[in-house]
């Protein structure tokens, strides 16, 4: 697999992840605990952040990729 092909893989699974925890936030109030929604809305905030991350990553090397060479 190449770089381009494995960048592309990546930037779709996390999406792809980020998609499946916004499913998760319509069924976290009918849990009706407080501190259990707090925690998980917190843990869904940090997930989604972490995966910004990742593919903010790949998106940089792919741009350095794509730079002219002089």
């Amino acid at each position: 697999m190449d770089r381009h092909v494995a960048c592309e893989e990546i930037k779709s699974r996390c999406k792809g992840i980020a998609l499946e925890l916004m499913r998760i936030h319509p069924h976290v109030p009918a849990l009706g605990d407080k501190e259990t929604q707090d925690a998980l809305y917190a843990a869904l905030y940090e997930l989604t952040k972490q995966l910004e991350i990742v593919k903010k990553r790949v998106i940089r090397l792919e741009q350095r990729d794509d730079s002219p060479e002089l």
